[in-house]
């Protein structure tokens, strides 16, 4: 850099291996740092010269399973969490999990905040009632023949425990896994039971979510920064679903949602299709899209699903003992979006910034 005034080199101190460390007394661009290096390394004297790197720390967090949370790290399909965490971990972020509910697990219950039960049908809701404040998971066990002709009988998912475990696992307890944005907390919001969910109560879960009002429901004390949807039928997006989600993002908050598992295109898979939303397709540990995952324009991103570990239930039908497994699924790729998307929100608010809006967090996902 051109300066009025001669270079000046300060001598700081001698390291106890005999290394003297020196400073310039300007600010070098690369160019001019290089020059006057071979200008140092040019005396006889002088056994080498090298830069005093600055380093920062790098966050490798001590659960049990995370080398088999290649999402997070793998140079090929991952994400680079492990470089985020060195910024920041989703303090004061909340994502709404709406799913099929949570199971206590104690890699998940220190980050969970109260939730609400949806599911108004109670041959869906599979716990007796109807809407309630307890977003407990049953079970979405189902016998042959139960949610259509021909339908296998199959035991319970606990799914939106796996989910929520993408999202915001206890994380350095050194067990289990880590989340995403792991000092975020979750809303677990219940609208999927025994074979499956109303586009009506996903719909009044996504109001809800967001802090707006649904009639004869308390409010939720924690608006949603993000809403996690690994849920998806057939079909165009539904005019009740856009409307939820015209007023959930006008309310501030994001929607990541699973673009589907049909091998297809996601035009035909609600709500990933609707307007507004970050449509989630899922990637391999190679980078490539998985075999299941739905494709098309209006997929927004990709992101891990292939063979995701996270927390489970044991239980075949009602819920057993915690576990933790692995899932393939857009339902897998999607709280990892929905994770950096609180770490985003999170790290806003750490410089005193006001949040994204959900257009400008689309944008910056899908251009980074």
């Amino acid at each position: 850099q051109k300066s009025s005034k001669p270079l000046a080199i300060a001598h700081l101190r001698r390291m106890t291996l005999g290394a003297d460390v020196v400073s310039a007394s300007e600010k070098l661009d690369r160019a001019g740092a290089r020059i006057l290096m071979q200008q140092i390394a040019a005396n006889p004297n002088v056994e080498y010269v090298e830069i005093d790197r600055r380093n920062r720390i790098s966050l490798t967090p001590n659960d049990t399973n995370y080398s088999q949370q290649w999402g997070y790290f793998n140079a090929a399909g991952g994400i680079k969490a492990n470089e985020a965490w060195d910024v920041n971990t989703g303090t004061g972020s909340v994502i709404a999990v709406l799913d099929t509910g949570i199971t206590s697990h104690s890699d998940l219950n220190a980050n969970v905040l109260p939730g609400y039960d949806f599911i108004l049908d109670t041959a869906v809701s599979n716990d007796g009632n109807g809407r309630d404040s307890n977003p407990a998971d049953p079970g979405d066990w189902t016998t042959a023949g139960q949610c259509y002709s021909g339908s296998a009988a199959s035991g319970s998912s606990w799914h939106g425990t796996h989910v929520a475990g993408t999202v915001a696992a206890v994380t350095n307890n050194a067990k289990g896994v880590a989340g995403t944005a792991f000092n975020a907390k979750i809303v677990p919001v219940r609208v999927l039971g025994t074979c499956g969910g109303y586009d009506s109560d996903i719909a009044d879960g996504i109001i809800w979510a967001s802090g707006g009002t649904v009639s004869g429901i308390p409010a939720n004390a924690n608006p949603a920064d993000v809403i996690n949807l690994s849920l998806g039928g057939s079909g165009a997006c539904g005019a009740t679903s856009q409307a939820a989600i015209n007023t959930a993002v006008a309310n501030g908050s994001v929607l990541a949602i699973a673009a589907g598992n049909d091998n297809s295109n996601v035009s035909n898979a609600s709500p990933a299709n609707c307007n507004n939303v970050i449509a989630v397709g899922s990637i391999t540990s190679t980078g490539a899209r998985s075999s299941f995952s739905n494709y098309g324009t209006l997929v927004d991103i990709a992101a891990p699903g292939s063979t995701i570990n996270s927390t489970l239930n044991a239980g075949t039908q009602g819920p057993g003992a915690e576990s933790y497994a692995s899932y393939s699924g857009t339902s897998m790729a999607t709280p990892h979006v929905a994770g950096v998307v609180a770490l985003m929100q999170s790290r806003r608010a750490a410089l005193g910034l006001a949040a994204y809006t959900p257009a400008q967090v689309e944008t910056s996902i899908k251009s980074t």
